[in-house]
């Protein structure tokens, strides 16, 4: 096996029945709008790209013309500095506190550059070597020795070898020596197979290869990244939402959605979903939206989780009770939410139900208030 060839690997995509996938890769959920692109890209493409850059853009923040949605809520000018990256030798790092979106960034770039957002590495404390670049089918290999047949490609292997973005998931929860297997393949752009022997023995990286990567920076001091690791990669960090508007607007459309999948009919109500993002908004800042200080969660309330309580208020309330979901079923799933890290958040989420929801006018606030009860202990 060379960076001349390819690997016999056959691909199996996702169209038959993908409406009955869960959560379908990007570039089957959006294959008509990357069609579309890709028929109207007439600008020059990087090597190995599937897409020229601006239209690799198009796809990422949208194009009303090509009836292409907005799948990224962010700065614009992030997925430019991203995408530029790409067709550099240098990797890119997204990093940003839980929930603020880098995952489905990675995987959105990697479906524009690449066409296939599947060769994915999630990162962990038991992550091996193996699972990054290689394995050996060992039926194989204790009958024939090691060769290219008993050979099993990892996500990188295959990049490197088919000329495709790789994406790693929480890289720094895994550790610093299973981290540092990057470091030939992004400085170098060659990855080394020791067991075997001749031109099979070096995969050389073809056009198009790169690494994504992603990191919380919750977790650093986990595994931080070696220096020399570091220097491999350009960093980009992705902020939370700022706007109220735009981060309702994003709830509202993605628990729509995952109601929908779900078999709910009814739509969110807008008043519940509001009540929902100023609470998850006050909790993570730890201030009210008229400026007085309160006690902020050590748990993520980040615009992810608000979208699962969302979705969670909206099938209770229709599988329950037939409708689209009310103020007490979002204090009946604030509770998982809120109580992950730390047992004192739910004291500090009881006290916020009491002091700081009160004085606010609105139906859905009154029935917040008076709903604090449902907590449980």
């Amino acid at each position: 096996m060379t960076g001349r060839s390819r690997p016999a690997i056959e691909v199996v995509e996702v169209t038959e029945g993908a409406d009955q996938v869960q959560r379908p890769s990007a570039e089957v959920r959006y294959a008509d709008e990357l069609a579309r692109l890709r028929e109207a890209d007439t600008a020059a493409r990087p090597p190995g790209w599937a897409l020229s850059v601006q239209a690799a853009r198009r796809f990422v923040v949208g194009d009303e013309k090509l009836n292409v949605s907005r799948k990224f809520v962010g700065d614009p000018s992030l997925i430019d500095r991203a995408l530029i990256t790409l067709a550099t030798s240098r990797g890119l790092m997204l990093v940003g506190d839980p929930g603020t979106a880098k995952s489905l960034l990675s995987e959105l770039l990697a479906a524009a550059v690449s066409g296939d957002s599947t060769l994915t590495i999630q990162g962990g404390a038991a992550t091996t070597e193996d699972q990054i670049r290689y394995s050996w089918n060992y039926a194989l290999l204790v009958a024939d020795g090691p060769s290219t047949r008993s050979l099993v490609p990892a996500p990188l292997l295959r990049g490197m070898a088919e000329g495709r973005t790789v994406r790693f998931e929480e890289i720094t929860r895994c550790p610093l020596e299973v981290q540092d297997c990057l470091l030939s393949p992004l400085s170098d752009r060659v990855l080394a197979i020791p067991e075997l022997t001749g031109p099979e023995s070096m995969v050389f990286a073809r056009d198009g290869f790169n690494i994504i990567a992603t990191a919380n920076t919750r977790d650093r001091g986990v595994n931080d990244m070696s220096s020399a690791l570091k220097r491999r990669f350009n960093f980009e960090t992705v902020f939370p939402i700022a706007d109220f508007v735009t981060e309702l607007t994003l709830v509202a459309d993605e628990a729509a959605k995952l109601l929908r999948r779900s078999g709910v009919t009814a739509e969110p109500r807008r008043d519940v979903l509001e009540v929902l993002v100023t609470t998850f908004r006050e909790l993570r800042t730890g201030e009210t939206a008229r400026g007085d200080s309160m006690d902020r969660l050590s748990s993520v309330m980040s615009t992810a989780e608000a979208v699962s309580v969302a979705h969670a208020v909206g099938l209770r309330g229709w599988f329950l009770r037939g409708e689209a979901g009310n103020a007490e079923d979002v204090v009946a799933c604030l509770a998982g939410t809120a109580a992950k890290d730390n047992a004192e958040d739910l004291a500090k989420l009881r006290r916020y139900l009491a002091q700081q929801v009160s004085w606010r006018g609105g139906d859905q606030w009154r029935a917040l208030h008076e709903a604090r009860h449902l907590l449980p202990g």
